[in-house]
């Protein structure tokens, strides 16, 4: 598709009428569906008139907005996004709100299969201005997420590369309260189905949960019970359509499981506690108010 701009102005701020109205009929010939509000953050970010073709010729090319912009919102954040690495969906944030509520003050918190880290930095940003601290880790398989984290997470936070738990300190076995997973779970003949923007600029590794979309998930399961402290939790997001058979994974492996669902976010987490046991009895630890 041709971007067809009118004749460059300079600056770009405030942005005339005409190049704004160029932009959004250039957007949604290509089929963004929130033409005008991206055509506002493309203009907002370009600082030039070749910028601003630059990257209308880029979204229009399929490159995904956020990877466009260096950032996406998230929890009220500007997440780094580099490119190459899994953006953080709206959705996300239903897993996050729920890690924070049962984080507190010196809890030991993983985002386990972080990507940007987006979970973890929303995490810190409820501690943030307080007395109140977290020990904060995020992980993740794939090198470029990792060094996307780093920049979202660090120095408040660790960020560790490698798969799954062994990313992770030897340390943090049994003393983990609160484990966010965000792993892939998407069925491998599903990818095929996403939009040309997720299938073809997003890692495989971050979209491919297997066959069913539940073999990663299975993996943080199996051996969840192992770095949770007692009465520690375990949050995986999932969709709806999957979410009885993560809740059985999780039940399955030794936690009291519960499913959540947001319908304004479209989004479904399910928690997983682990037991406490005294006296010979098994029972649930109250949730954690976050600060």
């Amino acid at each position: 598709m041709v971007v067809n701009l009118p004749p460059p102005h300079s600056p770009l701020t405030p942005p005339d009428v005409a190049t704004r109205t160029a932009v959004i009929a250039t957007l949604r010939g290509a089929g963004c569906v929130f033409a005008e509000d991206e055509a506002l953050l493309l203009i907002d970010a370009a600082q030039s008139p070749s910028d601003l073709l630059q990257a209308v010729s880029r979204r229009v090319a399929g490159i995904p907005l956020e990877h466009i912009l260096g950032w996406a919102e998230f929890c009220g954040l500007r997440i780094a996004v580099t490119p190459g690495v899994f953006v953080p969906r709206r959705r996300t944030e239903l897993l996050a709100a729920e890690a924070g509520r049962l984080s507190r003050a010196g809890s030991v918190v993983v985002d386990l299969c972080c990507g940007s880290g987006a979970v973890a930095a929303a995490i810190a940003a409820i501690f943030a201005g307080t007395v109140a601290d977290v020990d904060l880790h995020a992980a993740d398989i794939d090198p470029d997420a990792v060094r996307c984290a780093r920049r979202n997470v660090e120095p408040g936070g660790h960020v560790h590369q490698g798969d799954l738990y062994d990313a992770l300190p030897a340390g943090l076995r049994g003393r983990v309260d609160v484990l966010a997973v965000n792993a892939p779970y998407v069925p491998t003949d599903a990818i095929g189905l996403m939009p040309p923007e997720a299938r073809t600029h997003e890692p495989h590794v971050a979209l491919d949960g297997g066959l069913d979309g539940l073999d990663i998930q299975r993996r943080v399961a199996a051996s969840a019970r192992r770095w949770l402290a007692p009465g520690g939790h375990l949050l995986i997001e999932t969709s709806a359509a999957q979410a009885e058979t993560t809740r059985q994974l999780v039940a399955g492996a030794g936690l009291v499981a519960r499913v959540v669902r947001s319908e304004d976010l479209d989004a479904t987490v399910v928690v997983g506690q682990a037991v406490v046991v005294s006296g010979g009895s098994s029972r649930s630890r109250e949730p954690r108010a976050a600060l």
